[in-house]
């Protein structure tokens, strides 16, 4: 393999319900950034049935140039299918970096990819960088159970390959009078030639926990003590109209169910408001809520980690703060708050 052929920098476009996933357009965000330190373009790679105009969608996120593959064959996600597209367009096109979200269907295509392509692959990266000279992606995680960060680099192979979760990177404020180029791909690829048939999409119907779409979160840790001290958080929540979210210890106490774990194994979240209650600190929780807009701890341990993280920081009992939080809000029922 000649690292010299490989030039660019590439998104894979998810498409979600006739649109781009948000997620893609964070990581043409983080791409931009990349590909102009390079100096190369930064493209996406589009792929699905009648997705074609939804390219020009991706010109004012700072993407150059899309790659489109538009073919009833695509119409509904298959690793095979999807797969196929992909690596045939890296061996045509040869990107030197391709970024996927992490989602349930980027994950899935991005190891399927990296597999067949025998190359490196950084699952869940929540930091991204490139060397300007050498052109080496430096994907960082937390490792050794959250208690360091590695840094990933893939020196031999190409491309190299991460992905990134939901709402870790930030899109770019839409230029809508950027233009750009679309690249229409066609691939040999019969219905006889894909073992996996698609006979039904049944779409979940109960209400979940839409933790990635809240202003304010009120979040609870193992320093609550019990369920009962959980009981807290959710009174707490209720009283200023926030969702209860909750760190990885409280959830594997069984005292919440895991929709409202934020962190490196939960949901990553980006609140106008992040109330951490009880949460020592640990780096997969942090990487989960960094990008909070306002984040206030409550900690009896003055050295817990939450403190070099937060804006606003009260060391004491949680069941003596909270309560007094509450009756200060209850005492203005009918004054309206603005968070943001």
């Amino acid at each position: 393999m000649n690292l010299d052929d490989y030039r660019g920098i590439w998104v894979y476009l998810e498409v979600r319900e006739g649109r781009i996933a948000p997620v893609s357009l964070e990581l043409l965000g983080a791409g931009r950034q990349m590909a102009d330190k390079r100096g190369v373009p930064l493209a996406g790679l589009l792929i699905g049935d009648g997705v074609t105009e939804l390219a020009q969608t991706v010109f004012p996120y700072g993407a150059d140039q899309v790659y489109v593959y538009d073919d009833r064959i695509f119409a509904d996600y298959r690793t095979e299918s999807y797969m196929r597209a992909v690596i045939e367009c890296v061996q045509k096109h040869k990107p030197e970096i391709l970024l996927y979200g992490a989602t349930s269907t980027g994950k899935d295509l991005a190891s399927a990819v990296a597999t067949d392509l025998e190359t490196g692959l950084t699952a869940d990266t929540t930091m991204l960088d490139v060397n300007a000279e050498t052109g080496l992606l430096e994907a960082s995680r937390p490792a050794f159970g959250g208690n360091i960060m590695a840094t990933i680099l893939c020196k031999k192979h190409r491309p190299q390959m991460a992905t990134v979760r939901p709402k870790v990177m930030k899109a770019m404020e839409p230029d809508f009078t950027r233009t750009g180029e679309v690249i229409r791909e066609s691939i040999q690829l019969a219905e006889e030639d894909i073992r996996t048939k698609v006979l039904k999409v049944v779409r979940e119907t109960r209400e979940k926990v839409r933790l990635d779409e809240a202003d304010v979160i009120v979040a609870g840790g193992k320093g609550l003590g019990s369920k009962e001290g959980f009981a807290l958080i959710h009174r707490f929540a209720e009283a200023i109209g926030a969702t209860v979210g909750a760190s990885r210890d409280a959830v594997e106490a069984g005292w919440i169910d895991h929709a409202h774990q934020v962190g490196q194994t939960g949901v990553t979240v980006t609140p106008k408001i992040y109330f951490a209650i009880g949460i020592s600190g640990a780096i997969q929780h942090l990487v989960g809520m960094r990008n909070a807009g306002l984040i206030v701890a409550i900690n009896k341990d003055p050295n817990a980690p939450i403190f070099q993280a937060c804006h606003y920081g009260i060391v004491g009992d949680a069941f003596e703060i909270v309560p007094l939080l509450m009756e200060a809000f209850q005492k203005e029922p009918d004054r309206e708050v603005t968070y943001g």
